[in-house]
């Protein structure tokens, strides 16, 4: 199985600000996500994380995968990372600082 690779915050703007073609994936509930999220995300609860929901938001196997969660306390986004990769998704990272890291750098979220 592949191994869980985490992005800093950094690479995460970097990847941005280079236009880089990724997909960015909140797994928190529909109403966290609803509440704020990072800009250019999407929303699939965890728990919902599977092959229909992917194919319905238009991911493939191909596309780089980023996926965040609340903060490092978090579990979710290394749940969801996991999932992803046994599932065939081997361009998946874990961006595991989450929105309140981004909250902290100075980063807008929105609504």
């Amino acid at each position: 199985m592949s191994r869980i690779r985490f992005i800093s915050i950094e690479k995460l703007l970097e990847m941005q600000a280079n236009d880089q073609d990724f997909k960015l994936i909140d797994v928190l509930s529909e109403n966290s996500y609803n509440e704020s999220h990072i800009p250019g995300a999407i929303n699939i609860p965890v728990d919902n994380l599977n092959e229909d929901t992917l194919l319905e938001k238009q991911i493939t196997q191909e596309d780089t995968i980023i996926v965040y969660c609340a903060s490092y306390a978090c579990p979710k986004s290394t749940k969801a990372a996991k999932r992803l990769l046994e599932m065939g998704y081997k361009k998946t990272f874990d961006f595991k600082a989450g929105k309140r890291e981004w909250r902290r750098a100075g980063l807008q979220l929105e609504k």
